[in-house]
């Protein structure tokens, strides 16, 4: 698992059909409690907002994570921290 606060949202407007529906946010990666300069792009599970900070799961986790594993994603927002 990731940690990052989400610093944007991505709006794509032509997309894979089963993408439609699917919130996209830009996540600035934290490590060790500080912002680095990586970023990941994320489908939204939990309804976060800009500046909070969240949990990701990457990989086949990531699917797992979605309602349909069919979605392909390689990043899923899996929680919200405190």
């Amino acid at each position: 698992m990731l940690s990052g606060r989400v610093v944007g949202t991505i709006v794509s407007t032509r997309k894979l059909e089963s993408l439609v529906g699917s919130k996209f946010l830009e996540v600035r990666l934290v490590k060790n409690g500080r912002d680095t300069d990586e970023y990941i792009v994320a489908i939204d599970t939990v309804g976060a907002g800009i500046g909070e900070k969240v949990l990701i799961t990457t990989g086949s986790g990531a699917r797992l994570a979605l309602a349909r594993e069919t979605i392909p994603s390689d990043a899923a927002i899996v929680g919200i921290i405190d």
